[in-house]
């Protein structure tokens, strides 16, 4: 016999800049009922006298849910802005609770005011909560024309993005600069990034971005130039990078190991093809996991997580992959110990350039099977007052599913 729900004993309300006016009727009734009300200090300054006990929300926001947690069995209210499962602190709760013991009364989110104020079609709106993360992660989607809202942890923040667009080449970009949107306080200003003006921008903000400029953008397409990515040479190149991603195959959800990942290149265009994917890059020299690591940042997929050491014993006890990518560090013993700890189902594309590593990924074809290709590129080039074609070493793929 299944176990009976758990009561719902946390209330979790989305609290507009406009405090209770805005909230429905079932949030009043809880805040009324509450034996606590937990939120951060100007969360609580936006409502009324109440007879239940206050929180304050500690920071860093992590330690408060132990407190909120300690408090099972009484009646509790958390205070969240806007949507709390829209970019907010929603989730981080609830993980930690079985889906009977809450209930959500959100608000209407900070990008819906924005969206409301600006007049855009929130579904051909790009949204982002960089309130807590690095502005590189705007930088997917930096396109001239292209519509984004921002919420941002301040004013210091706002002047952050101003300079970031125009070190990217972006500086004409229009930013709506909107503060405590929804109440008595709100204010909504525009400046262009290389002309911004403000110093005594408030919290909450949040930005609605207008793109322009002649900024370089990132392709969508897999196989981005060499250039997007620091290397030493240590790089899968980008016309052999496009061919390995589409035997990757990459999915929404999906974890990949880059195994030698050099620049981490691989790893990063993983990333970039879709924000649910997860990616772990293993890297024996510590300057080029370091590079891998910068790499991930700047074109906004700080999410990869690069492990050094070699494999295959720095392997053990990583979460299990959807896909193995080897890129370096190729050899019977790695390739061995994969098909030993791997499920059924994981996808392994090896790439090799030397003789012996040919013959190993020839040999284990013949045993496993799957996809060998050859790949034979050549590039122009300048030969004397002419062009000529200047070969690359020939690369070969070997494709396989476990």
């Amino acid at each position: 016999m299944a176990d009976s729900p758990a009561a719902p004993w946390l209330t979790i309300v989305g609290l507009g800049e406009d405090g209770v006016d805005g909230l429905s009727t079932a949030a009043r009734v809880a805040l009324e009922a509450a034996d606590l009300v937990a939120g951060s200090s100007r969360h609580l300054t936006l409502l009324p006298a109440l007879k239940a006990e206050t929180l304050c929300w500690p920071v860093p926001f992590e330690d408060g849910i132990a407190l909120l947690l300690a408090e099972r069995g009484r009646q509790v209210v958390m205070l969240a802005s806007g949507d709390p499962f829209y970019f907010g602190a929603g989730t981080s709760v609830t993980r930690h609770l079985e889906r009977g013991e809450w209930t959500a009364h959100p608000a209407p989110s900070t990008f819906s005011l924005v969206a409301g104020r600006l007049g855009w079609a929130l579904q051909e709106t790009v949204c982002l909560g960089l309130h807590a993360a690095p502005l590189t992660r705007l930088r997917p989607h930096l396109a001239p024309g292209l519509r984004i809202i921002l919420l941002l942890r301040d004013g210091v923040a706002v002047a952050e993005l101003a300079e970031y667009l125009q070190a990217q080449g972006f500086g004409p970009s229009t930013l709506h600069i909107m503060e405590a949107l929804g109440g008595p306080r709100e204010r909504i200003r525009q400046a262009t990034a290389d002309a911004f003006p403000f110093d005594d921008i408030a919290h909450p903000v949040a930005v609605g971005l207008n793109v322009a400029g002649e900024g370089r953008v990132l392709p969508l397409a897999s196989g981005v130039a060499d250039d997007w990515f620091d290397h030493d040479g240590q790089i899968t190149k980008r016309p052999a990078r496009a061919l390995t991603l589409s035997a990757l195959a990459p999915r929404p959800g999906e974890t990949l190991w880059d195994i030698g990942a050099g620049s981490g290149s691989i790893a990063i265009e993983w990333l970039l093809s879709h924000p649910s994917t997860q990616a772990f890059a293993f890297e024996a020299d510590a300057t080029r996991a370091a590079r891998a690591r910068a790499n991930a940042a700047a074109l906004g997929v700080d999410r990869l997580r690069v492990v050094e050491g070699r494999a295959p014993d720095i392997l053990a006890g990583q979460p299990t992959p959807d896909a193995v990518f080897i890129g370096g560090g190729l050899s019977e013993e790695l390739l061995t110990a994969l098909w030993a700890w791997l499920p059924n189902g994981t996808r392994i594309v090896a790439n090799a350039v030397t003789l012996e590593s040919e013959a190993l990924l020839a040999r284990w074809h013949g045993a496993k099977g799957g996809h060998l290709l050859r790949i034979e590129l050549a590039e122009a080039a300048p030969l004397g007052t002419r062009r000529g074609w200047r070969a690359s070493y020939p690369l070969v793929q070997w494709s396989a599913v476990l």
